[in-house]
């Protein structure tokens, strides 16, 4: 497990412009944003979308945005780490939900030739990271791509699909724009995501007000992604696990950041608003339940979840058909024995 220690950066690189996308690969729709409250008819509207691009657009605009990029570009980097384990190179790729750009500016122009960021936000378009890689930025829903069937050979998300109100449409939708043999690789927040500061707020409201209301947005559990990809049509399936701990001063730091990082919760069933005590109250148990640092800061613990699926292709390799074996697995403990006898032979 990596920890992180909080670190302010007080400079960025130059923005590179974003460029308005062109016709290529798009599919014929007005727009890959959805219309303010519009979901999917099968979907449990959940979050609020509409605030969720308020949050970014606002976190975006920021004076310094990147003193509160350290977690996306952590993950940012470790998605493209994913990347370079493919021996191959991708002509085409998507980075869906991209913010700022945290995946490519840890690319490099010999793996992907020309990238497309697509993202609800856009003042987060007009402020991305600079790359060597030529760039696209698309203004989409991740619900709702704009885009052809067989469009891209890779497919990248970081830190975006925990907001998405219908995440089996969500991998649909990718899988739908990937060529065959095109690979998705993914990251999301998980479960375990912010405990200490939901166990906090939830012990101080039930003493200060009698009751709690979910202040952490839900997370999908991690059995449930493997079934969500095959589903959607992906095979080849990897799903792993990991956490990040960061550390802070205090709650309120923590609750400041999550803020510049345009993750403030936006549950349609969130409170809207928290008394003064209980907030209070809240900051004072924040360190007994998570053991607080010899130095006096607190740790917040954000657990990841990695994803990989391939499209299918006939160059893939398959499993055997059934009744196909030629040795049996109450066979394999006579193998030693079947081993000594061989070399007595010899």
């Amino acid at each position: 497990m990596l920890r992180l220690t909080r670190v302010w950066l007080l400079w960025r690189r130059p923005p590179a412009a974003g460029v308005p996308a062109k016709n290529l690969g798009l599919r014929k729709v007005a727009s890959g944003v959805s219309p303010p409250g519009s979901a999917s008819p099968r979907a449990v509207n959940i979050f609020d979308r509409d605030l969720k691009r308020k949050q970014k657009n606002w976190a975006a605009r920021q004076p310094e945005p990147r003193k509160f990029d350290y977690l996306k570009e952590e993950v940012g980097s470790r998605i493209a780490d994913r990347v370079y384990d493919i021996a191959r190179d991708f002509p085409l790729a998507l980075d869906l939900g991209c913010g700022r750009g945290y995946i490519a500016q840890h690319l490099n122009k010999e793996t992907v030739g020309k990238f497309f960021q697509a993202d609800i936000a856009e003042n987060a378009l007009k402020n991305t990271l600079e790359t060597e890689i030529p760039t696209v930025s698309v203004l989409a829903d991740e619900e709702f791509l704009p885009f052809r069937e067989n469009t891209f050979d890779l497919v990248v998300s970081s830190l975006s699909l925990h907001w998405v109100n219908d995440l089996p449409r969500a991998l649909e939708q990718i899988h739908y724009v990937l060529k065959p043999d095109g690979v998705f690789l993914g990251a999301m927040f998980g479960g375990d995501t912010l405990y200490e500061l939901r166990c906090s707020l939830q012990l101080a409201e039930t003493e200060r007000e009698g009751g709690f209301s979910p202040h952490v947005s839900p997370f999908t559990a991690v059995n449930d992604l493997g079934h969500l990809l095959g589903r959607a049509g992906f095979n080849t399936l990897t799903v792993d696990t990991d956490e990040i701990q960061v550390n802070y001063p205090g709650m309120f730091e923590l609750m400041e950041d999550l803020q510049g990082m345009g993750e403030s919760n936006c549950a349609w069933n969130r409170k809207a608003l928290l008394h003064r005590n209980t907030m209070l109250a809240a900051a004072a148990v924040y360190g007994d339940p998570v053991a607080p640092n010899e130095d006096g800061s607190v740790p917040a613990t954000y657990q990841i979840y990695y994803m990989i699926g391939w499209k299918y292709h006939d160059s893939q390799a398959r499993p055997a058909e059934r009744g196909s074996a030629t040795v049996s697995f109450g066979e394999l403990g006579k193998i030693n024995s079947l081993m000594s006898q061989e070399k007595k032979s010899q």
